[in-house]
């Protein structure tokens, strides 16, 4: 995987550009890297191809930057696919401060699709990146943690890690730059039983928070669960706590996603108090209008059938379910796969993947991994390498290209779409 390199000493000469660089944009589009953990800046795109006589004879050569003038090349390199692009920046200085420039990177982005990431279930941190559009993988080493076993979460080509066995070790990294940036841990209790963190980016400010949602039994009581919500802002380097409850016959997971500046949760029914069916419910937390008088349990929504396991995905702000349909009187057994979208707090169906989709995947578990954004949702088997993706626009199942691993933990990270405005300054001076 090429790197971005500076600018070459002079020479203008044309060459001709293939390379292999990986644009691992998120949730709103932007280039991994440009995205510095403490500011989110607009990606690098990819380079031209521009050619020259090959007949073996000696011209005159004119340099381009000489008669086009530099709008024209910006549109003309708004054009190029990713791996042109950034070749090209190696070009000359002219073409690297084209395509590196502020103007450039916030006027002409255009719009791709979301990027997959998954990484390998042991204790390499490494892992491999599918591209939807050129239907490749692309190998991508995690530097930033010690081990793979860890929870993800990304938005506009940063993505925040949390370990796995200490889940107050968290971490924010652009995987492109390798930059990282370890937070302070969150306060509440050291060793929950469960977490789910989310991360979001403020497309106006540049700035990004994270969520983590913390739930804990009550020592010696088979019925309450202490559940806290805490959020971390990049502006103020800070855990703040924003709610704190106790449920009965309830838990939380390690399910959530921010959406439209809503937090939203799955909970899970501890089927103490008989309530088995359904055995997920949603809870939400307005992460701009703070607290509210009514508790989140009071405003809770159930699930629209029984799931063997559901997982919530923000698609263009719109939340989306994505759960395994239960066999009746079965609840652990899964029959199929079901995709709904949340709308005024009722569930609308919008597919059930086809049988032979699902017949696809083998032998199915009762759990899987999802996730999604833009138009695409992702979905795999945990343990396998089969990866089905469904367009919501289009409403069309298609299998990926299969990937050169075998077991996996899955999680996505967007592709180039939305253009997210970055920060003008440079990277290292947006780098802590």
């Amino acid at each position: 995987m090429a790197h971005r390199r500076g600018p070459p000493a002079a020479s203008p000469e044309v060459i001709s550009v293939s390379a292999c660089f990986m644009v691992g944009l998120m949730e709103d589009h932007s280039s991994w890297d440009y995205l510095s953990v403490d500011h989110i800046r607009t990606p690098a795109f990819n380079s031209g191809v521009v050619s020259e006589s090959s007949n073996g004879s000696k011209e005159f050569s004119v340099s381009l930057d000489a008669v086009v003038p530099d709008d024209i090349l910006e549109r003309i390199f708004t054009f190029l696919p990713i791996a042109s692009m950034i070749r090209a920046t190696a070009v000359c200085k002219s073409w690297y401060g084209i395509i590196y420039s502020s103007r450039f990177l916030w006027t002409h982005m255009l719009p791709q699709r979301p990027w997959y990431f998954m990484f390998t279930s042991n204790e390499t941190a490494a892992g491999y990146a599918f591209d939807p559009i050129l239907r490749k993988w692309y190998d991508l080493e995690l530097p930033c943690i010690d081990k793979s076993s860890c929870f993800v979460s990304s938005s506009c080509g940063l993505v925040c890690f949390m370990d796995n066995d200490n889940r107050n070790t968290i971490s924010v990294s652009n995987p492109i730059t390798k930059n990282s940036k370890r937070l302070l841990e969150p306060p509440g209790e050291t060793l929950p039983d469960y977490s789910a963190i989310a991360m979001r980016v403020d497309r106006l400010s540049h700035k990004y928070s994270i969520t983590c949602a913390k739930s804990k039994q009550i020592p010696e009581d088979f019925v309450r669960w202490d559940f806290s919500v805490y959020k971390y802002d990049s502006w103020s380097c800070t855990w703040v706590t924003c709610v704190s409850e106790v449920f009965i016959g309830w838990r939380g997971g390690d399910d959530s996603v921010i959406c439209g500046g809503v937090l939203c949760c799955l909970i899970h029914s501890t089927g103490v108090l008989g309530n088995v069916n359904p055995r997920h419910g949603l809870i939400m937390y307005d992460l701009v209008g703070g607290p509210s008088e009514t508790s989140l349990m009071q405003t809770s929504i159930p699930v629209p059938c029984s799931l063997t396991c559901g997982r919530l995905v923000n698609l263009k702000e719109k939340l989306v379910l994505v759960g395994g349909i239960a066999k009746h009187n079965r609840p652990d057994i899964i029959k199929g796969i079901g995709i709904w979208e949340l709308h005024e707090k009722q569930w609308h169906e919008v597919t059930r993947m086809p049988h032979k989709f699902f017949q696809g995947f083998g032998e199915f578990d009762d759990v899987f991994a999802c996730s999604g954004t833009d138009d695409l949702v992702y979905i795999q088997s945990y343990g396998a390498t089969a990866l089905l993706v469904f367009d919501m626009m289009h409403r069309q199942w298609k299998w990926t290209v299969k990937c050169p691993v075998i077991a996996v933990y899955l999680r996505v990270m967007r592709g180039r779409g939305n253009a997210v405005k970055g920060s003008e300054k440079s990277l290292d001076e947006l780098f802590i």
